[in-house]
């Protein structure tokens, strides 16, 4: 069933005003709103959110250059510290017991 050539024009004018006048509709609304946003490269984030936002920015730049411990680390070297002391409490006894006979001086040599 073919459409008479006469006949085409006026059902595309149709056609593209309906899709001009709905696409008009929907960018003027909610959504249009947000697609302008988006383009502009805002994010739409509230005052909070946005001071939050650039708060763990500013953590996140101040761990990469190193300058915030986390408390894991530091707990992490205050064991570390703990067995280097025991070692070396455990390394003395060791040479107490192998030379029991010698004096400070003669340990050293």
């Amino acid at each position: 069933m073919a459409i008479p050539g006469e006949d085409v024009a006026p059902i595309v004018i149709t056609t593209v005003l309906t899709l001009a006048t709905a696409a008009t509709i929907i960018l003027r609304g909610p959504v249009g709103r947000a697609l302008a946003r988006r383009i502009e490269g805002i994010t739409g984030l509230d005052a909070d959110a946005q001071v939050r936002l650039d708060q763990l920015d500013r953590r996140l730049a101040d761990l990469e250059v190193g300058q915030v411990r986390a408390p894991e680390l530091e707990a992490l070297q205050g064991c570390v510290g703990e067995l280097e002391e025991r070692l070396d409490f455990a390394e003395r006894m060791l040479a107490q017991q192998r030379a029991p006979g010698l004096t400070a001086g003669e340990k050293n040599q």
